[in-house]
Order: C-alpha cells, then structure tokens, then sequence
C-alpha cells in the first residue's frame, strides 16, 4: 500500500481545483488549502470564491486565503498543520523561503508545461500563440525563484491543431493528476532523482490581458488563427464591425493568397466569413455580437448580412 501524505494544497482557477480533485480521491490527507482572497466577478461584481475555495468548502477542509505568505503569522499556522508537502498549483502568490522550507518534502509545483519551455502564469495560452506541436505536465520541487526549481517528474502532451486553451487545458490538468500522484507515490524514495533545469531554454509565460485579444489583420493568418484558439475561453479575440466588437470564438486559416487589403472580406457562405489577412485568408466560423450568444457564422449572416469588400478593423 502506498504511503498516505499530509498534504497543504495551494491554487485558485480550474486547473487547480481539478487536480485538487485529485487528491481527493486518493489516500492522502489535505489539511489544509490555501487559496486567492475572493474577487469581484461577474455583472453585479460581487465577491466571488475560487474555484478552489469552492471545492474545498463541499469537502469540509480548512481554507486559508492571505494576501500574502510573508506574514509570520500564516507560516505559523501552516507549520502547526506539520504537512509532508505543499502541493501547488496555480496559486498565484509567490512562497517565501520560510514557507518553501516548512514540509518535510518541501513544495511541489504542478505546472502546464514540460519546463523551462514556458515559465510564468500562461503557459497554455503561449504555447499555443508559439504554435508549439508539445505541451505537457511538469511536477517541480519548488524554489525562490518563479518556476525555476528542479524537475522531479515531465509527461508530455502533444498539441492538437484544433486544440484551443480550453481543450488543451483541460486534457492537460487530467495528466496533472496523473503525474503528480505518481510523483508523491516515490517521494522520498531513491527513484525520484530532481533534476535541473536549462535556464538558456526558458520563454516567460506572460499573463494575458484583454487588449491582446484585437486581432490585427496585417499578421499572417495562421497566426491569426492560433490568437482565436489562444484566447478561447478568455480574453476571446475580437475585430470591430460597424463601430461594434465582434467577437470570434472559431476561426480557421485558409492558404489561398489574396493582395486584398487585411481585414477586406472577401467571400461568405455556409462554411464562414473570408477575410483577408497580411498573409491568406482567415474564415470565421463561430462569432458572437454584443449581447447576442456565439453563433455559427452562417446563422450570424442570416441575422446580420455583410457585403463583400466590407472592412473589418
């Protein structure tokens, strides 16, 4: 049988809840979580818990939400619950040495990349935008620096290319699951060797901001069309179309070359919208007006007819 941890778990968005989910169904003790302070979401813009926090609640353990792990206060707290590991995940505070050195085994990261590729808060969505073929699950023994620490276990995940953020992240935090039980089965055993990391090979996974999501139709449009996969479900790309946004949830890059003007579009029919682009044509097949739902092209131009030749931009 396999040894049972005490475990205090660290994350906040979906990606963490599913591993923490995880854990759940194993033998391992999580006796505490740790998780961002609740934040105002949605139209009302009420306070809103993790989806972390929510979990945990359903499950009755103890969660914790500080501002910051550098009050002396909170690394009291947690080094009175004794865990054999911090298993993190998507956690957004960075760990002070003092609390990195309180588990036995110390702290251990679950992160959407096979590292050093892509360091930082979107891993996913920079991958994608890279047009990378491989992504995958690193499981890191945790240090002071932002996803620096050695590697104690990889598993590869290739990249579909239709894969969007969500697709892959959800396939991705499934393999978290996977790989990260197996790496508390050999803790502390000699099986599980860290080891470092190529810093020359890290790329910084920038936060995603809303601005990113405009599509700027002088790029190629295979790179237009990674942006729309990138950004699915969030920021979600968008062009403007008669003074509104109009925002596009699917879109595919055609190869046929055009010396039309980017953002012209150039075609419409059952199949989607043709646009062109700084390089071939990009078609837009699922897009969504202000305050309308996400359409299949063909059913928005029943709704709202374009001319060709129309600028988008």
């Amino acid at each position: 049988m396999n040894q049972a941890r005490s475990l205090i778990f660290a994350g906040t968005p979906d990606f963490a809840a599913t591993i923490l989910a995880g854990l759940l169904n194993t033998d391992h003790r999580i006796v505490a979580v740790l998780t961002q302070p609740d934040r105002p979401a949605g139209r009302g813009r009420k306070p809103r818990p993790s989806p972390v926090k929510q979990l945990a609640t359903l499950h009755g353990i103890p969660v914790l939400q500080p501002q910051t792990l550098k009050d002396e206060a909170i690394q009291r707290q947690l080094a009175a619950l004794k865990p054999d590991a911090l298993i993190v995940a998507a956690y957004g505070l960075l760990l002070p040495p003092a609390v990195l050195e309180l588990p036995r085994y110390g702290c251990i990261n679950v992160h959407a990349s096979l590292l050093p590729r892509w360091r930082g808060a979107a891993p996913i969505q920079r991958a994608l935008l890279a047009g990378d073929e491989e992504s995958g699950i690193s499981i890191m023994q945790m240090d002071k620096g932002l996803d620096t620490g050695d590697i104690l276990a990889l598993a590869p995940c290739p990249i579909a290319p239709t894969d969007t953020a969500s697709s892959l992240h959800d396939r991705l935090a499934q393999l978290g699951i996977e790989t990260l039980n197996t790496t508390l089965e050999q803790l502390g055993g000699a099986q599980l060797q860290p080891s470092p990391q190529d810093n020359a090979e890290a790329n910084y996974a920038e936060r995603l901001s809303k601005q990113e999501g405009e599509l700027d139709w002088t790029l190629p449009a295979t790179t237009l069309e990674r942006r729309v996969r990138a950004f699915n479900p969030w920021p979600v790309t968008y062009t403007t179309r008669e003074q509104t946004r109009l925002r596009i949830w699917q879109a595919k890059h055609i190869s046929d070359d055009t010396n039309n003007t980017p953002g012209t579009v150039i075609a419409t029919s059952a199949e989607g919208i043709d646009v062109a682009t700084g390089d071939g044509l990009l078609r837009l097949q699922t897009v969504q007006r202000p305050g309308g739902r996400a359409l299949k092209a063909s059913d928005y131009l029943n709704a709202c007819p374009i001319t060709i030749g129309e600028q988008l931009g």
